[in-house]
């Protein structure tokens, strides 16, 4: 047996509504309210960043896991708004954590689901006995251009998560995995670019719902199960409307999705959307309870994963902050101009 023995996330407390973005651009508000399902997003510090982040919701992993944070054999970071473009981001989290200097350190990037990538490469490890303990992070203080439509939803968050094969620790047990991808170029950022492009229509089908509903449909078939069978289903969150309709053509009702669906106050904060999902369903799961979570990261792919929660979760689920909390309470909202100087949009000429 193999799965989650610690978990935790961290949001920053800045919101800036989506009425505040859309009457400067003069865009219809009640658009992305109603078709898209979003009301507000998380907006970073200016000194909180993809490190800052991972800190915290790696601090609140090692209390629940309730570990030596010495022992972790692997910190593994997915983002794709690591704040050195040469300087790993796994590193400074290794030792602030207290990992040892021989703990395996790595970057992963792939768009969205470069958390869920982090979370496999771990699992697999302490499945093969290389460490005991290996910790994963998806987080992202992700991008969206002034005016463009990611504006609505490019938000910030961090979810952790500490792997291991100690039956008495773990609290969600990993019955599986799998994971489906293909060359579907539908948003990208080259080198030296502020902001990143997307491909328009094509980033619900071919791209989205092809992945997702591949992923999780293979899923199901390899773990001999039904949606009936699971509690939640937490899918990949670009924006409110995305996984609620990918949870309907796959036979998910809304109530086991919207334990985990916090976009629509959140933001798609990227490489932490479904596992931030992840870690709101933990706070409140039963043992017994079985999880589905599939990620989507553009370029393109997902990864799917079927979790049974354990005994244990009853104990450690109030050790730390619960995710719903840091999204519900102490929330500070901007203006717009406020927004643009955290968020680094106020660029001096050159000339």
């Amino acid at each position: 047996m193999i799965g989650i023995c610690g978990y935790g996330a961290d949001i920053p407390r800045n919101r800036i509504k989506v009425e505040e973005i859309a009457k400067v651009w003069g865009t219809d508000a009640p658009s992305y309210k109603k078709g898209l399902m979003l009301e507000e997003k998380s907006v970073p510090s200016p000194d909180q960043d993809t490190i800052t982040m991972s800190v915290e919701a790696g601090r609140r992993a090692v209390k629940r896991a309730g570990i030596d944070p010495a022992e972790i054999g692997a910190v593994y970071i997915g983002s794709e708004s690591h704040p050195y473009a040469v300087k790993p981001s796994g590193t400074v989290l290794a030792e602030a954590l207290g990992a040892t200097p021989d703990c395996h350190t790595a970057d992963f990037e792939f768009a969205c689901k470069a958390g869920t990538e982090a979370m496999f490469v771990t699992s697999q490890l302490v499945k093969a006995g290389s460490m005991k303990y290996a910790l994963a992070v998806g987080a992202d203080t992700s991008q969206g251009a002034p005016s463009d439509a990611l504006e609505y939803s490019a938000a910030a968050g961090a979810a952790a998560f500490i792997f291991c094969a100690d039956k008495s620790r773990i609290i969600a047990e990993l019955v599986d995995s799998c994971a489906y991808m293909t060359d579907t170029p539908d948003f990208w950022r080259r080198e030296y670019m502020h902001y990143p492009k997307h491909g328009g229509r094509f980033t619900g089908e071919p791209a989205y719902f092809r992945h997702v509903l591949s992923a999780a449909g293979e899923m199901m078939k390899k773990a001999g199960m039904k949606p009936a069978d699971f509690k939640y289903a937490i899918f990949h969150q670009p924006n409110g409307k995305f996984p609620m309709r990918a949870g309907k053509i796959l036979g998910f009702d809304k109530e086991q999705i919207v334990t985990g669906w916090l976009v629509n106050r959140l933001g798609n904060t990227y490489s932490g959307s479904s596992p931030l999902g992840l870690t709101a369903v933990l706070d409140v799961a039963a043992p017994g309870d079985n999880i589905l979570l599939v990620s989507y990261g553009s370029g393109a792919g997902s990864d799917a994963f079927v979790f049974n929660v354990k005994q244990r979760i009853k104990e450690v689920q109030n050790i730390t902050k619960k995710t719903r909390a840091m999204l519900d309470n102490n929330k500070k909202y901007l203006d717009y101009g406020s927004y643009l100087k955290f968020r680094n949009k106020i660029r001096m000429s050159e000339e």
